[in-house]
């Protein structure tokens, strides 16, 4: 028998507290027992996304289907939007705003640059007629973490224009401060730091974005604000939700809030820095900038003259840890060891384990138990 461990950037592991709940009896979703589950997700919610101000609404759906809904909901045809990506991620956003008709204006950075806010100040100085600005705050298949909070003191100052944030892998694993950093549409997924299976989409608007939404006239039913909110104010929802993942979920924030949001992150940002410590001890290179480095997942470089693919394979099959492979032109180039949601000290330290002799067997030269060696020291600091 193999233990396995998952240290991909989603989905994530599962508390057996949040497994457990999903496993109860089923309830139905007309009900004062469900509309219970929708007021403790709305409330735990909008704690976790630091906002008084926004609605937070939730959709049986995965993560591109609220990015989806952020834009349908915001522009109307031939509205122009400003999307700025640095991965896969935010090239997603750039291809729902084509496909629905929109006039997409980017900035496109490589994937080891961050998005540089006098950029976008200066695109918004040149051209006011821009309805969104559009920004992947941690981008999964980078690791960078973009500084929303920059970009949103720009963009408030433009009340026509929308401050609009993909937060998938970013809600939990980094500040992410809706009301104080003028956010007004963050995007997340339930299957990274709100550690529940794959399955619930969740977005929190604000009222310049509903104002945004009034307007609005894109096409749209399934994901239509405006039916979510109206059964959100009766605590329910418009069509039949995904009860049991909604019911884990209001699992998943009370162990998020009994060990308080702030604790969360820097857990987070504790386990970050010593995965990045114990690469680098073993002569590893880091693939995001030291500028932008977020919590939820770290790139590193395949070391030359090592099979990228043969390493996240022998780590999986052999060892039992799987952790990510590249994506587009970085396939066998880079793996990307994931940290966020339901992860602790441990992990951190059986992944380096495994990728120490995975690295052994490979034939790659460094001093065995150096990077458990550094990951222990940071884990130890405090």
């Amino acid at each position: 028998m193999q233990k396995k461990y998952l240290m991909t950037p989603g989905p994530t592991p599962v508390p057996p507290e949040v497994l457990s709940t999903q496993g109860e009896p089923m309830v139905h979703h007309r009900t004062p027992d469900f509309e219970a589950v929708v007021r403790k997700c709305e409330d735990g919610l909008k704690q976790i996304f630091q906002t008084e101000l926004s609605d937070v609404l939730i959709f049986a759906s995965s993560g591109t289907g609220a990015m989806e809904a952020s834009i349908v909901n915001s522009f109307c045809p031939g509205d122009k939007v400003l999307v700025t990506y640095n991965g896969k991620f935010g090239q997603r956003m750039q291809q729902i705003s084509e496909a629905y008709g929109l006039q997409v204006e980017v900035l496109e950075y490589g994937w080891q640059v961050c998005v540089n806010p006098a950029d976008i100040k200066k695109k918004l100085e040149q051209d006011p007629s821009i309805r969104g600005v559009v920004v992947t705050q941690s981008e999964t298949s980078s690791g960078i973490l973009n500084d929303v909070e920059a970009i949103g003191k720009i963009v408030k100052d433009y009340p026509d224009c929308l401050m609009i944030v993909d937060s998938i892998t970013g809600i939990g694993a980094v500040d992410c401060k809706v009301d104080d950093w003028n956010l007004d549409i963050v995007s997340c997924g339930s299957q990274k730091g709100l550690m529940c299976p794959p399955g619930l989409a969740v977005v929190s608007v604000s009222p310049k974005a509903w104002q945004a939404y009034e307007r609005s006239t894109l096409p749209k039913f399934y994901f239509d604000f405006g039916k979510y909110k109206k059964s959100l104010d009766k605590n329910t929802t418009p069509f039949t939700p995904a009860v049991s993942l909604m019911k884990g979920l209001g699992a998943a924030i009370d162990l998020i809030l009994d060990e308080g949001l702030d604790n969360v992150i820097a857990r987070h940002q504790r386990l970050a820095e010593a995965t990045r410590q114990g690469v680098e001890a073993l002569g590893l290179k880091l693939f995001a900038p030291k500028e932008g480095r977020g919590n939820a997942v770290t790139p590193v470089w395949v070391p030359e003259g090592i099979d990228g693919k043969k390493l996240v394979s022998i780590m999986k099959n052999k060892h039992g840890v799987t952790i990510a492979g590249g994506q587009e032109q970085y396939l066998g180039r880079i793996f990307r060891i994931g940290h966020l949601g339901y992860f602790g000290d441990f992990d951190i330290i059986t992944t380096l384990a495994a990728l120490e002799m995975t690295l052994q067997e490979l034939e790659y030269d460094f001093e065995p138990g150096s990077g458990i060696k550094a990951a222990e020291a940071v884990l130890m600091a405090e």
